[in-house]
């Protein structure tokens, strides 16, 4: 692996690559905070694609193009007389330093779940601190993963199932709720009662340490791979999908089940 040396070293030749661009670039000299947000985001979730395959190759490259990203906003806030690359080291630095008191103050924490729990406390002491537990949830984020802060920010001050087991009854009522308004072909009270049944069960995830967003994201994955066996059987078999009965892909389906248990 690198020394120190050699890391310092190149995030230099980044930052004067960087400069390079900016400047001599034409594509790059035109882009702006608003204009690479897009890209931006999507190089995000290449990074998260590797690394749910777990391909360390992609996410060295991945986490590159991520690394670029902000050293490209970091010299536009330069260029703007706002902050620099510096800045965003040293504000970075001062609140992980500010924010684990237990590795650099006096503060005991003894677990990753105490960590989890002094947290929120430390964040809202902070001069530009969250104002609520709630509000440093970004508005942004996917409703599935804001669902599960939510409910991890939540837990670290006290609000909480007492018992994991509980939260079955819970996942139990909201579906009982959800089949009822179904039944009466409310719609609006149908999707709110939905919404409900996906909370409950995403706090059920939760609580069994299973992350939601991963756990969907492989049957995605599983799905396509097995849907794209049946395809590629139908065609062997010179049948178009479309063409086939339930029961005919039904087979196939278990036929791809099969070949990865």
């Amino acid at each position: 692996m690198s020394t120190r040396e050699e890391k310092l070293k190149a995030f230099g030749r980044l930052l004067d690559v960087m400069d390079d661009l900016r400047e001599k670039c034409p594509w790059d000299a035109k882009q702006t905070n608003e204009s690479l947000r897009p890209n931006t985001i999507e190089e995000c979730f290449e990074l998260c694609d590797a690394l749910i395959k777990d391909d360390n190759h992609e996410i060295c490259k991945e986490l590159g193009d991520v690394l670029l990203h902000i050293v490209f906003y970091a010299r536009i806030g330069s260029e703007k007389g706002e902050f620099d690359i510096a800045d965003v080291c040293n504000k970075l630095c001062d609140k992980l330093i500010f924010r684990h008191p237990h590795v650099y103050g006096d503060q005991v924490a003894s677990s990753a779940a105490e960590v989890c729990r002094n947290w929120e406390k430390i964040k809202q002491k902070e001069k530009d601190g969250n104002k609520t537990v709630l509000s440093g949830v970004p508005e942004a984020l996917p409703s599935l993963i804001k669902a599960y802060r939510i409910q991890d920010k939540a837990r670290n001050v006290g609000f909480d199932w007492e018992d994991r087991k509980d939260v079955w009854d819970k996942v139990h009522e909201e579906v009982d709720e959800l089949k009822a308004e179904l039944e009466s072909g409310d719609k609006d009270r149908s999707t709110r009662e939905f919404g409900d049944f996906l909370f409950s069960l995403i706090n059920a995830s939760r609580l069994y340490h299973i992350n939601p967003d991963n756990a969907l994201e492989y049957t995605n994955r599983k799905f396509i791979r097995r849907f794209g066996y049946v395809e590629s059987k139908a065609r062997e078999m010179g049948r178009e999908l479309k063409d086939m009965t339930l029961a005919e892909m039904d087979r196939l389906w278990d036929e791809a089940k099969k070949r990865e248990s």
